[in-house]
């Protein structure tokens, strides 16, 4: 395989000059341009892309920091971030920070020591102390970290009220809201928010269901439904992210329940998996590619120092399906 140096021998030049012509930086004469270029093709030279990156101070990569992508709505925003983040040239790595002890920490190091150009963060971390001063850049993903570090997330006050208008169409009376752990700041607290206060508003009873910290397996929210149903006799309602309200329909199916004449499920996020069963979920979906795409164009613009004008925010629509 030929050499930076092999190159600048065959033109006739040092290797500081083929460097200039690759990177298309400083001043070359035409003349000597077109003697490397013609070096490069006939030896068929392939850049060290890890070379061109350190001499640009640049390595192409974004960090992306999920919870796990055994969730659904965790797996499609890795998939289109990695969609997108490719499309603008750069490679993703992933961090699932569930099982993984200062996994964040690691990749925060890894963005001071310029090993990766920024990070998306969308991981359920409680001490987000890490993140106080970090001057590199980094875009949050439906989590609040600190003044400085904007938010790319859904307007989950439109999709609390989506919820609600949902079930006030089929007069329940008692309706149970899954919520994940809420020590975890972030903007999607406020669909649960706007969800209790319209029902309540129009005379219908909620109650919480409050599940672990950190909870994103299937196990957990079989155990939470399996709760649900021991505790609350009365329901004619549950609202909760795609895998509580699958869950729920699996137990409510083995207890006798019929849905929706019986029990009106709505679910929140709107991934695939709602519109795949026998029985369509009826869902709030959230603008998964969209919203990737958004975090993924922030985060370039910052690596580079450029301004876009892509909106932060984005609305969620209701999926109809057969669950209410």
């Amino acid at each position: 395989m030929a050499r930076i140096k092999d190159v600048a021998k065959e033109a006739g030049v040092a290797p500081s000059t083929v460097s200039l012509v690759l990177n298309k930086k400083g001043y070359v004469s035409e003349e000597t341009r077109l003697k490397v270029e013609a070096a490069v093709e006939k030896l068929n030279y392939i850049p060290s892309e890890m070379a061109r990156n350190l001499s640009l101070q640049r390595t192409n990569i974004i960090g992306v920091i999920v919870p796990s992508i055994s969730h659904p709505f965790f797996s499609e925003l890795a998939e289109a971030l990695e969609t997108e983040l490719y499309s603008l040239g750069y490679k993703m790595m992933l961090c699932c920070t569930k099982y993984k002890e200062n996994s964040e920490r690691k990749f925060i190091e890894m963005l001071k020591r310029q090993t990766m150009d920024g990070i998306i963060m969308g991981a359920h971390s409680l001490d987000v102390s890490i993140y106080e001063g970090l001057k590199e850049p980094v875009i949050a993903f439906d989590r609040y970290l600190n003044d400085n570090i904007p938010i790319v997330h859904c307007d989950h006050c439109i999709g609390g009220r989506l919820a609600a208008e949902a079930f006030l169409q089929h007069d329940c009376h008692h309706v149970i809201g899954i919520e994940g752990y809420q020590g975890v700041h972030t903007p999607a607290n406020d669909y649960h928010r706007v969800f209790h206060e319209t029902m309540r508003q129009h005379g219908v009873t909620t109650d919480i269901l409050e599940m672990p910290w950190n909870a994103f397996t299937y196990e957990d929210f079989l155990a939470t439904a399996e709760k649900l149903f021991k505790e609350y006799r009365d329901i004619d309602g549950i609202f909760g992210s795609d895998m509580a309200i699958a869950s729920c329909m699996r137990v409510a199916a083995q207890r006798g329940y019929r849905i929706p004449r019986d029990i009106k499920m709505v679910a929140y996020d709107g991934t695939g998996m709602t519109q795949t069963g026998i029985q369509p979920i009826t869902a709030v979906r959230q603008p998964i590619e969209k919203l990737a795409a958004i975090a993924a164009q922030k985060v370039v613009s910052k690596v580079k120092g450029t301004k876009d004008n892509l909106p932060w925010v984005l609305q969620p629509r209701l999926l109809k399906g057969e669950t209410c």
